[in-house]
């Protein structure tokens, strides 16, 4: 597949989407090998999936905690708790990814006397999986969504009424390009298989452990600052749009374009059924290529893509992201989540961001997934980002290929929101 030619044909399509789409051969094959991996929960239960994690972390040290929401089961992990008074700091995951994943943030935080919080996502590392799209009540609990008036049964009779202020669908909205241009397009913010997997749903979770965890000590600062890594940066903004009082910044570590997003795919109407067909076939037919691909060297190679900094992809890192991805009920919710084409995309976000909440923004510049001039451009359009950073020689994940660079980062960051 990385090899045929119509991949490399569509890797190389010209003009504004350059650089962002989802049909290139590198960024196509990574999500289909992602979801062949997490086939290898065989036998999933249609039930709620959750298996608890070790009792200490084997990447970070700390220990693995449960935070109860929603009648779900949420891992998290606590760095510098004694540093009562000091700045309070949210680490929200990619991804694929979970807390694990700050193994080289969360120490040299706590250590400069910040608390420091690390979630796994509602789906994601040791966090509860119950089955993406229950047609039930339940859902309709749980799903962020719920947010938009929507009708998840399919009764066009039984449409809710709360929550009508949002509109589900927005017109013209103005995106980047890969050139650092500007283009208009129409945004279903709704996950089109009516999942709970979604940014509505995990930014809520976000804020609940904002106020019952993390800012529930009278003794600590009332604002938390968030920082977030690819898609986790989409739930971070996302969770200020809804609650900005509990937040005092926001730095992204790496902006997700969602190339997978059918507002990003160039000529929608003929290439969103050619990936649909696709997110069909990974949803029933992955979980034959796993005996292939489900192997500690396979998972080191695949993540040699998105890292530029080759040293930092070592067994730590392969265990701590390919073990959780092994447990029950991981499979349905990846490979949801790689059908997932639709939702919040950044400049979206940032074209009604809280004005007085600051963002900065860092990214690698040799992130093969995210064009930097489109990047840099959002310096210039939203006042919110005071700052767009380039990183040299890093990839998609810079908080744990240049730790020595990105902390330094966050430190400053987090010194200027808090004080």
């Amino acid at each position: 597949l990385m090899s045929s030619p119509w991949t490399q044909q569509a890797s190389e399509v010209n003009g504004p989407f350059r650089g962002s789409i989802c049909l290139g051969s590198h960024r196509l094959a990574l999500l289909l090998i992602a979801g062949a991996i997490v086939g290898a929960a065989r036998g999933a239960p249609t039930s709620c999936c959750y298996v608890p994690p070790p009792p200490v972390s084997p990447a970070t040290g700390l220990e693995n905690r449960v935070y109860q929401w929603r009648s779900q089961k949420i891992r998290y992990q606590v760095g510098g708790e004694s540093n009562i008074g000091g700045p309070s700091v949210i680490l929200v995951h990619g991804m694929f990814a979970n807390c694990d994943h700050w193994r080289r943030t969360i120490g040299d935080l706590s250590g400069a006397g910040c608390r420091v919080f690390a979630l796994d996502l509602l789906g994601y590392g040791y966090s509860s999986k119950p089955p993406p799209r229950d047609k039930d009540s339940f859902n309709d609990w749980l799903n962020g969504e719920s947010r938009f008036e929507l009708d998840l049964t399919g009764s066009s009779s039984t449409k809710r009424q709360h929550h009508e202020r949002f509109p589900s669908i927005l017109k013209g909205v103005r995106l980047g390009t890969a050139s650092g241009g500007v283009r208009k397009r129409d945004i279903n913010l709704r996950h089109p298989l009516g999942s709970y997997y979604n940014f509505y749903t995990w930014a809520e979770q976000l804020q609940d452990f904002a106020r019952d965890v993390v800012l529930c000590d009278k003794r600590s600062p009332s604002e938390a600052t968030l920082v977030g890594n690819s898609i986790g940066s989409i739930v971070a903004m996302q969770a200020v749009m809804d609650c900005p009082n509990m937040f005092n910044g926001v730095f992204v570590l790496t902006p997700t374009f969602r190339s997978m997003h059918h507002a990003e795919v160039p000529f929608e109407r003929v290439s969103m059924p050619m990936v649909r067909v696709v997110q069909q076939f990974l949803r029933t037919k992955g979980r034959g290529l796993y005996n292939i691909l489900a192997k500690p060297s396979v998972v080191r190679k695949i993540l040699t893509e998105p890292y530029a900094v080759s040293s930092a992809v070592d067994d730590q890192l392969v265990d701590a992201l390919l073990t959780p991805l092994l447990v029950p009920g991981a499979r349905e919710v990846v490979l949801d989540a790689l059908s997932y084409s639709a939702g919040p995309l950044p400049e979206q976000q940032l074209s009604t961001f809280p004005s007085d909440v600051p963002v900065w923004i860092a990214y690698g510049t040799a992130d093969p997934w995210t064009p930097g001039a489109r990047v840099e451009s959002m310096a210039d359009r939203f006042a919110n980002v005071e700052r767009v950073i380039p990183l040299d020689g890093v990839g998609h994940c810079p908080h744990d290929e240049a730790p020595e660079v990105v902390n330094p980062l966050l430190l400053e960051f987090i010194d200027k929101v808090g004080s």
